[in-house]
């Protein structure tokens, strides 16, 4: 009785790929503004979101659940970005939220001080980040990324047992790279670095602190960022990994002189699959 087995191994074969890891999580990431720190245009902050865009697809986000927003989204518009500013922010992360019931992710990349971080003309809060988080992914596991100057001020704020809170500096340190001349700013660079090469967001963190510390080393800043991570007491285990995450394809045993044999007609059916 042969049949029942290889329709059962059939089966096995034709069985539907398990879920991408995020593929049910809501995103927003945000270019905050478009002016260097000297006061010229820059395209640093949009070139970081659409980078970091491009990484989070390729750990198996969803690109339906991605919302972008941009200080210029008629001048930088790809992702079809919306206007960065904090109510629009928060209207894409409800939206997000709203379809996609995983949990929520938010990354912000502009300027910054110790009291927030530059969204247009506004000043975002780590109370009014916190707020957005708060009322759309209510008891969802969520990871945080603020990449600004004094950006370790959003920590006590946003920081739970099943959050992933990580920042570009201290709350009384500056970041770099945010000229008129850089590509991306140096934390920004760092995390595009690190994504496909960390295996979960508590291991990207840690990358990127590593990044950071050697390129500021290298072009001998007088006072490092200290980017900071926070990893809440739950969060390793509520919010998944992408290595490692991915099932193996089923595969024919390999015969040898010992093991069982698998039969000619099983072979045929294997390779018409």
């Amino acid at each position: 009785m042969r049949t029942p087995l290889a329709l059962l191994l059939l089966l096995l074969t034709l069985a539907p790929a398990r879920a991408a890891p995020f593929s049910d999580w809501a995103a927003v990431v945000v270019a905050g503004d478009s002016y260097s720190h000297e006061g010229a245009r820059t395209a640093v902050f949009d070139n970081g979101r659409s980078a970091i865009t491009h990484g989070l697809l390729g750990i198996g986000f969803a690109p339906d659940h991605i919302a972008q927003f941009s200080d210029r989204p008629k001048k930088f518009s790809d992702g079809h970005p919306a206007l960065s500013t904090p109510r629009n922010i928060a209207r894409g992360l409800s939206q997000m939220a709203s379809e996609a019931r995983g949990g929520c992710l938010a990354y912000l990349t502009s300027h910054g001080d110790d009291h927030g971080i530059g969204i247009g003309d506004a000043l975002l809060s780590p109370t009014g980040l916190a707020k957005m988080i708060d009322q759309s992914c209510h008891g969802r596991p969520a990871v945080v990324i603020v990449s600004a100057c004094y950006s370790g001020v959003f920590i006590p704020k946003l920081k739970a047992a099943d959050r992933i809170v990580l920042t570009a500096a201290a709350p009384d340190r500056s970041s770099f790279g945010c000229g008129e001349s850089d590509h991306y700013t140096f934390f920004d660079a760092c995390v595009v670095e690190s994504l496909p090469l960390a295996r979960d967001f508590p291991d990207l963190g840690k990358r990127a602190i590593a990044c950071v510390a050697a390129r500021e080393k290298k072009e001998e800043v007088d006072l490092p960022s200290h980017p900071q991570l926070a990893v809440g007491a739950k969060a390793e285990t509520v919010i998944p990994a992408w290595k490692g995450e991915r099932p193996r394809a089923l595969r024919a045993p390999p015969a040898s002189p010992t093991q069982f044999k698998w039969p000619k007609w099983w072979l045929k059916l294997w390779n018409k699959t």
